[in-house]
């Protein structure tokens, strides 16, 4: 259950930094979006991971 804490603040953290580019424009706070969403696809994968080994094993 780490991991899905994890991916909670990852996304919350993904939100406060598309508030600011969306919102308000702030051009570094895209590339932290950015850095957010890959950081998220790779928790994500970790977890996908750790399931199927979970289901199987």
């Amino acid at each position: 259950m780490d991991s899905i804490e994890k991916l909670e603040a990852l996304v919350a953290t993904a939100r406060e930094e598309a508030d600011k580019f969306y919102g308000k424009g702030n051009k570094a706070a895209g590339t932290r979006l950015r850095k957010a969403m890959q950081e998220l696809k790779g928790l994500a994968q970790e977890i996908r991971v750790d399931v199927q080994n979970s289901k199987n094993g």
